[in-house]
């Protein structure tokens, strides 16, 4: 007689190695269980979200133009004008654009060549709310057309989410060639250029 267990239910006549089989076995009980634990490690952890500004009806119209007493630039300068709101320009009460009163003179924002890609005729203001549909800081795009952020305010855009938030565009009065970008879940802006269409 051979030295395996004997298969029950067949009379004794067909030998059965348990070994064998318990071999054959735990690898595939082994891959069973990584194959169901994969999708929890697969997850995406959720990102801390930046801080959102307290939430105010977006502005009903761009800033207006300086017109005299510019803030002086400031390489460090601290845009957290109340406990609690961010330290980027802002909005506050969808009224008061925080951060935007450096005047037409700020060097930051001089274009050689404004409008090299013409002007943005998509529409402005709170009745015109486009979803960014992707790319970064440097060139993003929404409905066709393709914008970038000023080098000086990148910075400023670190919280955005370049594939879904929702922004509003308004006229710059003091720096030609610029646009406003508002976005609408952290109430803050930058200044934007216009690329054209994509």
């Amino acid at each position: 007689m051979t030295s395996g267990a004997m298969v029950p239910g067949t009379n004794g006549s067909t030998p059965l190695d348990i070994g064998r089989i318990q071999m054959k076995t735990f690898p595939l009980a082994l891959a069973g269980v990584l194959l169901m634990a994969t999708p929890a490690f697969s997850q995406e952890h959720p990102k801390a979200a930046p801080a959102e500004h307290p939430k105010a009806a977006p502005p009903a119209r761009g800033p207006a133009p300086v017109k005299s007493n510019p803030h002086p630039v400031e390489p460090n300068r601290n845009y957290s004008d109340k406990a609690g709101h961010p330290n980027v320009p802002h909005v506050d009460n969808g009224k008061t654009w925080v951060g935007h009163d450096t005047g037409a003179n700020d060097p930051r924002y001089h274009m050689d060549h404004p409008w090299a890609h013409g002007h943005f005729s998509g529409g402005f203001g709170p009745s015109h709310v486009w979803h960014i549909g992707g790319g970064g800081p440097t060139r993003f795009w929404f409905n066709g057309w393709a914008w970038d952020v000023a080098a000086a305010d990148i910075a400023f855009c670190d919280g955005w989410l370049w594939d879904s938030d929702e922004i509003i565009i308004y006229e710059d009065p003091d720096h030609i060639g610029w646009y406003l970008a508002y976005n609408v879940r952290l109430g803050t802006y930058v200044h934007v250029e216009y690329l054209g269409p994509m």
